[in-house]
């Protein structure tokens, strides 16, 4: 029985070709590519944003098209720009929890695309929590004493009694 090498399997992907029928094949391949192009990289996170995980030091390009295939891909990317955190936010609100120290606009749009979000928001603004039940009266779960306004917005937007 031969020994596995993966070095001998990173070989198998030489040209730029086969490179591409790899990753159509299953973008995990990518991490089998040694020094893989942009455009494979971009193919990779395009099919399947988790993938940016075996990419050493990914482009901005890179990390947008990522996180706007899987939101939490932002979890691999280390200090992401804002404009790659609203992508990451804008795809799934509740990506914000692997977001150090969001802005208020990234806070408003993470809970704007999912009231729940609150959930991963440390010391939210008044603004950010009636958003939030603006968007899903449900949060009002996640928000310790609501004010006045913040309770009546939660209850004209769906929020129940046992919330």
């Amino acid at each position: 029985m031969e020994k596995y090498d993966r070095n001998k399997e990173m070989e198998l992907y030489k040209t730029e070709e086969e490179q591409l029928e790899a990753i159509n094949e299953n973008p995990y391949n990518i991490m089998y590519i040694k020094n893989p192009s942009e455009e494979m990289k971009l193919e990779a996170v395009k099919q399947n944003g988790y993938t940016i995980q075996y990419i050493k030091n990914p482009s901005e390009e890179i990390q947008l098209a990522a996180v706007k295939q899987y939101g939490y891909a932002i979890q691999y990317i280390k200090n992401p720009s804002e404009k790659v955190q609203l992508a990451a936010v804008k795809r799934d609100g509740c990506s914000i929890q692997f977001i150090k120290n969001p802005s208020e606009k990234v806070q408003l749009k993470a809970v704007q695309q999912n009231g729940s979000a609150i959930e991963f928001i440390k010391n939210p603004s008044e603004k950010i929590k009636l958003k939030a039940v603006e968007a899903d009266g449900c949060a009002i779960s996640y928000i310790k004493n609501p004010s006045e306004e913040i309770i009546k917005t939660a209850i004209l937007n769906g929020a129940t009694k046992d919330d």
